[in-house]
Formats: structure tokens, sequence, C-alpha cells
């Protein structure tokens, strides 16, 4: 229940996102993963891309505070930069809002280098694949073996800790990620994403799940609601529980508040099975567990994320 193989370049297209807690008191952490072919032979990442999270902080379905990570092209090492932007600026793209962190060295192979600056950590660098699903089951009418291939896999882990003051409320927020950069001369959005594996299990018509991944939250109930109804009657919902199944997967985003007890889907921990809550979704209850459970590797500490996987060739069909 991943977004893995959804957009074009695998440098801009979002695999996963994640909130949660910090294991300091007062502080979330945002883990952005992109890159489903991420390797140790290759630059994961695109030094022209600006990797957004976006934050509404009243329900407007408008970014009340972002943060944007930029990666720098005129030293070898390109370091990252971290701008939060709040008000009509956090609805902008690249170098917009404050730098909260500057010059953080992004890691290879098994290095850790954490930059920190006042109450914010970052760090950004090969992983291992946090996601956990029993990918062939789903494809083959959900007869399971425990087989979880997403287990020898790399993303380009992007996380980061704030205090939870810089998110604009006391309480509950709404986010989502985005991947922008320039085409032609026109600033153009690659990937979004928000709720776990939303696109690629809904939007099965190709044109759709590429325009998906170019919408907004703002606009995908009026784009996109009529499309999800439709595909959730045609799994066996009624006309009613289609409609309101379908509003509540719309808009694409997670919705935290650090102040309540973290569990997907107040917000999602790495641990949190939600290949499971999709397989109860996509059988009407009557399966809940795919046998494939989290990843062992995790850290317990920042930035969480296991080590990397020895390379392998890209699997392209993956999802």
């Amino acid at each position: 229940m991943s977004d893995h193989f959804d957009a074009d370049d695998p440098r801009t297209d979002i695999t996963d996102l994640y909130v949660f807690p910090a294991t300091r008191g007062d502080r979330s952490v945002f883990v952005l993963c992109t890159n489903p072919e991420a390797s140790s032979r290759a630059v994961n990442f695109d030094p022209a891309v600006s990797y957004e999270l976006k934050i509404d902080a009243d329900g407007d379905s408008i970014p009340d505070v972002a943060f944007h990570v930029l990666f720098a092209t005129d030293e070898g090492n390109s370091p990252a930069t971290v701008y939060r932007a709040t008000g009509v600026a956090a609805q902008g793209t690249g170098p917009v809002g404050d730098p909260v962190i500057t010059q953080a060295r992004v890691s290879v192979d098994h290095e850790v280098h954490i930059a920190e600056a006042a109450s914010y950590r970052f760090f950004a660098g090969l992983r291992s694949d946090p996601h956990f699903k029993d990918v062939e089951g789903f494809r083959n009418g959900f007869r399971f073996t425990g087989h979880d291939p997403v287990a020898d896999r790399n993303v380009f882990g992007i996380v980061l800790e704030v205090p939870n003051e810089s998110l604009g409320t006391g309480g509950e927020i709404r986010l989502w990620a985005r991947t922008m950069g320039d085409v032609h001369g026109e600033v153009v959005q690659f990937d979004q994403a928000g709720r776990p594996g939303i696109n690629n299990a809904i939007n099965l018509d190709e044109a759709d799940n590429a325009a998906f991944c170019k919408s907004s939250p703002a606009d995908q109930r009026g784009a996109f609601g009529d499309k999800f109804a439709g595909f959730l009657r045609s799994i066996g919902y009624d006309e009613a529980r289609a409609t309101d199944l379908g509003r509540s997967l719309l808009p694409d985003w997670l919705v935290y508040d650090p102040n309540e007890p973290s569990e997907y889907p107040n917000g999602r921990r790495l641990t949190d099975d939600t290949a499971d809550v999709l397989l109860a979704l996509l059988t009407r209850g009557a399966l809940t567990s795919d046998g494939v459970g989290p990843h062992t590797d995790l850290l317990a500490e920042f930035p969480y994320l296991g080590v990397p996987r020895p390379d392998r060739l890209p699997q392209a069909t993956e999802s």
C-alpha cells in the first residue's frame, strides 16, 4: 500500500509519507521517502527539484506552513537546505521562507550525517525502504505467501524533526508531500502523496493515475470523488457506502494531531500496517492481514530508517 512507481522519473517519485512524534518531547518527525529505484551507484535525487511538505492547519485545503528541501548543484556533495514558509509563501514552491537547515550533507551507503540547527534535525540519504507488503499476493487474488519483496529495496529518505510549535496550530494538521520542478520554463508538479496507497490502489486507469499525481488536495474531491466511488461500487460496496468511503479517502493527505496517540490514521508510523488497512478495504473486511509485518532494521532513534540493502536491479512493475 504505497505509491511506488507512479511518476515518470524515479527521483521525483514519492513512495511514502510518514509523520509521528519524535523520541524527544514536543517534536514531530516527517519522513518523506522517494525514488523506488534508489541505488548506491547513482544520484538518487534531482537537484533541480523542490521536495516539499505542505501543512494545512485550518482545514481549507490550502497550505499554511510548508517545509521545502532543495539540494545545491555547485558542490560535489550536493548539500541540502530546508526552508520553512508560512502564510501565502507556504503556497509557493522552491526556496521560499526562512532557511532552518543549511549545508546539510547528503548520506550515501551506510553513512548517517545528521544536521542540527536550533530545534530542527535533518537527514537525507540512501536508506532501506520501510514500507512492507506482500506485493505478489495483492496481485494474485489475495493469495498471500508472507513474502515481502519491499524488504530488499532502497529509497532516498528525507527525515525532518521539527518542534510542534512550528506546525502552525496547537492541534490537528493535514499534511501532504509534493515534488516540483521546471519543465521547459514552466513550474510543474511531478508527484504528490498523503494517505498511503491511494493512487495506485484506486486509480487503475493510467490517465487517472497520472492526473492524480499532478492534482492538489483542494481539487481532488471534485476531480476524483465520482471515480473513487465508482471503483468502490465495482468491488461490491453499495451506493451510499461507496460514496461515503470515497469522500473519506479524499483529499489525499495525512491527518495528524501530536497531542493524540500516534497510530494510523492519526499520522503514520514506520511500523503501522497500512497494507492490512488496504486489504480490508478491498475485500470489504473479508480479509484483514497479508501476513507481512514491519521491517526489523528500523532504528530506534533519528533518522529511524534502516541501513541500505545491497543494490539490486530495478523492478519497475512493483507497487
